[in-house]
């Protein structure tokens, strides 16, 4: 087995695990009181990021891997871990309002309102270039700076209709 399908695959089981976690974590929230806002994007972001991973399977599965971008992708895996252990329970990949529950300020989310995103980001980018893949490094960049648009003003109007019902100390947007 190759480096590259051993990378891929490595990712692609990450990412499914992820999905489960996240799935978990919605149900219980919503089940402690929670519910779901700006939930008509979320299907670009799952259609997006399963591309991505499709686009790098079929155009990367037997290319070499750059040992330097790889190294970089594995130091944001390590961001993404911080990000997810900061959020602990409260950690989902949809936008889910828990009302009187405090905004999560420890970990990345000290130094940075969106963590995740930045994380997402430079993988989108820094894995395709593992694989020498400049073009669908730059076309999912693009695509994803665009999702991510919608997803961060939906993020923000929940914040602010959390911030008119709630006081902002224990408003929480996860």
């Amino acid at each position: 087995m190759t480096l590259s399908i051993l990378v891929l695959a490595a990712v692609t089981l990450q990412r499914l695990g992820e999905l489960v976690l996240a799935q978990r974590n919605t149900r219980r929230l919503i089940a402690q009181g929670a519910h779901e806002t700006g939930a008509g994007h979320y299907p670009l972001i799952v259609g997006l990021h399963a591309a991505w991973l499709a686009s790098l399977w079929w155009l990367g599965w037997d290319r070499p891997v750059s040992l330097p971008w790889l190294g970089g992708f594995i130091v944001l895996q390590l961001l993404r871990v911080w990000v997810i252990a900061s959020l602990g329970g409260r950690w989902t990949t949809r936008i889910v309002i828990l009302p009187g529950a405090p905004l999560v300020r420890r970990g990345p989310y000290r130094f940075l309102s969106h963590p995740n995103y930045v994380v997402v980001v430079a993988e989108i980018a820094v894995l395709p270039l593992a694989f020498g893949l400049a073009g669908l490094a730059l076309l999912f960049s693009a695509l994803n700076a665009l999702v991510l648009r919608v997803r961060i003003r939906a993020e923000g109007r929940a914040l602010r209709h959390v911030s008119l019902t709630v006081p902002q100390e224990h408003a929480g947007v996860v």
